[in-house]
């Protein structure tokens, strides 16, 4: 009778003390608050999925995932104090963030001093994976990319000849304006105006004018949910007859819903829709769904892999240790819904494809679609 209490005693202290083994923190730095929270939050959506996901499947190296979540609101200052908290109290061997790309390149420093690794899964200003910092990961298409991609079908194909430009002034916002008047001025299109508006906008109409005026045949904007849905909205309210594309967040349940009957017959760009085809995104597409009673969309996507990724890498490296986190990294091999992704050298994704889709009914249709190949 003692030997059998004494074996019931021993299994219980094994569980209880694999019930209580001490978490991996994943630290997550992401626009909770202003004017890109919508996106921001459904970041997080996906990254909690994914998390739910690996800690069903047993976690990693014996423990739970766990995201410590920061707002860094967008802005600069704030991603660096998020980030700062969550190294030097919460002490998390890996980042996640910080989705704008001035707010990660302003945490970029501060993750190389640290000798923390920082992937972002947003952040696409060119110049990031430039800098020649090896503690950072870019898990997202750059601008650059993205008017490689499409440009070619919008003015060759689809005989968009004259174009204005508007942008969310930032750096993203520029980078993608010089990145695409870049490409479609090569290919023989005429810039007829570039104009700029801070994400807290709300009133287009004057830019909107000026738009109507030049009478181009394409408007480019680059706009994330809130400011896009208002500005397309308006736009229709001012019979714009041009063609507008957009890159951001414009294939997701949230910017239809906002935008409504406006949304319909925009061209987007995007790194992922959920009408996607192929298993792996068929299971994402109805995990979500049960999880949050809507499609995903690009940022959901963006959070989903980035974590996965993530979490892959503390597996190869057999650790939690910062540095051990990185060179794990630096050999990743993840195939999720988007395609097998890798990084290369300078910590730039590749393999994933883009999409150029029309929106229609509620539902992004695709059009076309180019793979991301490894940087020269």
């Amino acid at each position: 009778m003692l030997k059998h209490l004494a074996l019931s005693l021993a299994g219980l202290s094994l569980m209880t003390s694999v019930a209580m083994a001490e978490p991996i923190k994943i630290g997550v730095v992401q626009p909770l608050t202003g004017g890109v929270a919508f996106d921001g939050n459904n970041v997080i959506k996906g990254a909690k999925l994914a998390v739910k996901e690996i800690n069903d499947a047993g976690g990693v190296l014996g423990s739970p995932i766990e995201l410590v979540i920061g707002d860094g609101a967008c802005k600069p200052a704030e991603s660096v104090s998020a980030a700062e908290k969550l190294i030097t109290a919460d002490k998390v061997p890996v980042i996640m963030g910080a989705f704008c790309s001035g707010a990660t390149q302003a945490v970029m420093p501060l993750a190389e001093k640290s000798q923390i690794p920082l992937v972002t899964g947003v952040s696409s200003l060119p110049k990031l994976t430039e800098a020649g910092n090896k503690w950072f990961f870019r898990n997202a298409e750059t601008d650059a990319m993205l008017a490689v991609a499409f440009s070619k079908s919008l003015y060759s194909d689809l005989k968009f000849k004259s174009v204005f430009f508007l942008a969310a002034n930032d750096d993203w916002g520029r980078g993608t304006v010089d990145s695409f008047k870049h490409v479609l001025e090569g290919l023989g299109a005429k810039t007829v105006g570039t104009e700029f508006f801070e994400y807290s906008h709300a009133d287009f109409y004057t830019l909107l004018t000026k738009v109507r005026a030049a009478n181009p045949d394409l408007i480019v904007v680059a706009a994330e949910t809130q400011a896009a849905a208002t500005l397309v909205k308006q736009a229709k309210e001012l019979s714009v007859k041009s063609k507008i594309f957009g890159v951001g967040a414009w294939a997701t349940p949230t910017f239809m819903n906002l935008a409504g009957d406006a949304a319909n017959g925009l061209l987007a760009g995007v790194a992922y829709a959920p009408t996607i085809s192929g298993d792996l995104n068929k299971t994402f597409v109805s995990k979500f769904k049960a999880a949050y009673n809507e499609d995903p969309g690009k940022y959901s996507m963006s959070g989903y892999n980035t974590i996965h990724i993530i979490a892959a890498a503390i597996k190869r490296a057999g650790s939690a240790e910062p540095a051990k986190i990185r060179e794990a990294l630096v050999a990743t091999d993840y195939t999720g819904p988007t395609g097998r992704l890798r990084f290369d050298a300078k910590g730039q994704i590749y393999g994933q494809s883009v999409f150029l889709v029309e929106l229609k009914g509620g539902s992004p249709v695709v059009k076309a679609d180019a793979k991301m190949e490894k940087p020269n």
